[in-house]
């Protein structure tokens, strides 16, 4: 039976370069792939899945709040790579759960966990709630050699807190571990979780 793949990781992680390298072995041995991307994602080209690294394809489907799939369309596919699925509607990726189960064709969505304030994008949760298997694309941290966890939003050099979820823009983010994290914020005084009280000789 074919599985429903969620393969996240921080920024700068190389999840459309994994993408595309996958997108390229399935053509070259003669299969039939469905690249999809988000409508909103237009940073590289509005129809185009863009790595930093250069490599490029065009998007096959561009995914919005109207996107139906249509199984029949579907059938006949080897596999479906989804691109920057955590700004997918949720019902898209239920939808894409169902063409695994119901054309036995592998689904691999790419993208990330969490947004800078560290909550989980919706289309991000649900498939970690869905996913047949779940697989971190790991980077290290902007700061240190531990991985990296977060994706820390900064402006002029200064970590925020504030704003929209989603703002489109590499320049603006940094993937950072745990720690990093918490030091960056906790510089401009923000915090973003209920941290626990040091014990007196440590404050």
């Amino acid at each position: 039976m074919a599985k429903l793949y969620f393969r996240y990781g921080a920024m700068n992680a190389a999840k459309t370069l994994n993408l595309l390298a996958v997108a390229h072995n399935y053509k070259q041995q003669g299969k039939r792939v469905l690249l999809l991307k988000p409508a909103l994602d237009d940073r590289f080209g509005r129809d185009d899945i863009v790595s930093r690294s250069g490599l490029r394809a065009r998007a096959d489907l561009l995914v919005d709040a109207s996107t139906r799939l249509e199984l029949d369309a579907l059938r006949g596919l080897d596999g479906i790579l989804a691109d920057e699925v955590q700004f997918f509607p949720v019902p898209v990726i239920e939808q894409l759960r169902v063409v695994t189960l119901r054309l036995d064709i592998p689904v691999i969505c790419y993208g990330l966990r969490t947004d800078f304030r560290s909550r989980a994008f919706p289309a991000s949760l649900r498939l970690l709630e869905l996913a047949d298997s779940i697989e971190e694309v790991k980077v290290t941290c902007h700061d240190c050699d531990r991985k990296a966890v977060f994706n820390l939003r900064c402006e002029r050099g200064r970590a925020r807190l504030d704003g929209p979820s989603v703002v489109l823009g590499d320049a603006l983010y940094m993937a950072v571990c745990g720690r990093h994290y918490l030091e960056r914020l906790g510089r401009e005084g923000l915090q973003p979780w209920a941290l626990p009280r040091l014990p007196p000789d440590e404050e």
